[in-house]
């Protein structure tokens, strides 16, 4: 078996001067021959997919604001255009084909390179970008037995973009099946992310707001001291990664510190976890990040952890800022949950 991945590049998704671009994925697409994945094409997810995580009034008003576009449809600011409902559909689609390659075991892990993002969009209204919440749509597949393979009975998902993942917490909230843990910068959109929130699930849903300039070491301790007793506690069949590679310290729109070398040693760790929890089933989806060239070479170190590299090529893009000390933050949050 080898690495899957799908491409929804949804060049009709676009915004004059939008960040969240299809230019985004310029750098990546070339260099993806020569991952050595096997390219699986997507197809659109249903709207049986898409009403397991929003509801039937929010997919109605989403199409009809793509027929009404262009358009900005939130502060974020959040745009659609006339094809993205389509581009939507054909994202979270994406995301239900490698979860359901993984499953199947037609694939032994899978990356889902897709746009629009998705992990801000609540059950009941898109945000940040994000249209449908692809990784969700994708987690209630797999929960209910895509393609008709067996359900997955737990699975646990980990957000590691530099935004908090609200609304993917949102739609499994209350869902006892699913773990849930973000990291991300505190004090930016949206603004949710507090450790504190959903006292209700501790332990199941964790949330990791860390200080600006938060990069490689603070990364490696979370990893260490948070995600890894979450994983062995919760003890899941399946991992899904929200990948986001705004976290990277020259990100334009964010301020946390992540190398490559950073974003290797979480992807690689992760790999190394669902092989010893979840038999080896763990899918990547790709949320945000706003450089080319950083999300290509973060594309490029996933399918290397993806593929069983314990190294990955030279990259010299250490972040050149010191970090802050997260330590005492680590502690409140280990304490909180009682890892």
């Amino acid at each position: 078996m080898s690495t899957a991945y799908t491409l929804v590049p949804s060049p009709g998704h676009a915004y004059p001067d939008h960040p969240e671009r299809p230019g985004r994925l310029d750098a990546l697409i070339p260099r993806l021959p020569s991952f050595g994945a096997e390219r699986l094409e997507a197809a659109p997810a249903s709207l049986e997919q898409v009403e397991r995580v929003h509801t039937s009034e929010f997919i109605q008003d989403l199409e009809r604001a793509c027929q009404d576009g262009p358009g900005i449809i939130d502060y974020a600011p959040t745009y659609v255009t006339r094809t993205s409902f389509a581009d939507a559909l054909l994202a979270a689609g994406g995301a239900v084909d490698c979860v359901a390659a993984v499953l199947s075991g037609g694939a032994r892990n899978a990356f889902a390179l897709v746009r629009p993002p998705g992990h801000h969009a609540e059950p009941e209204r898109p945000m940040g970008f994000c249209l449908f919440n692809n990784i969700a749509i994708a987690a209630r597949a797999a929960l209910a037995g895509v393609d008709g393979y067996s359900p997955v009975p737990r699975l646990l998902i980990v957000d590691y973009d530099a935004h908090h993942g609200n609304g993917t917490q949102a739609a499994f909230l209350n869902e006892e099946r699913v773990g849930f843990l973000s990291t991300h910068q505190w004090g930016i959109y949206p603004g949710t992310g507090w450790f504190e929130e959903a006292p209700h699930a501790r332990k199941r849903v964790v949330n990791v707001p860390l200080p600006a300039g938060s990069g490689d070491q603070t990364y490696a301790r979370v990893m260490d001291e948070l995600i890894v007793p979450f994983v062995e506690s919760f003890q899941p069949e399946m991992m899904l990664v929200s990948a986001g590679f705004d976290a990277h310290w020259n990100d334009p729109i964010t301020s946390l510190g992540l190398s490559t070398a950073g974003y290797f040693m979480l992807s690689r760790r992760l790999v190394e976890l669902a092989a010893r929890q979840c038999g080896g089933r763990i899918v990547f989806v790709l949320e945000g990040g706003y450089d080319p060239d950083n999300v290509a070479n973060g594309a490029a170190v996933v399918f290397a952890a993806l593929g069983g590299a314990e190294s990955m090529m030279e990259a010299d893009d250490a972040s050149p800022y010191p970090e802050p000390d997260a330590e005492a933050r680590i502690q409140q949050i280990r304490k909180w949950h009682g890892f």
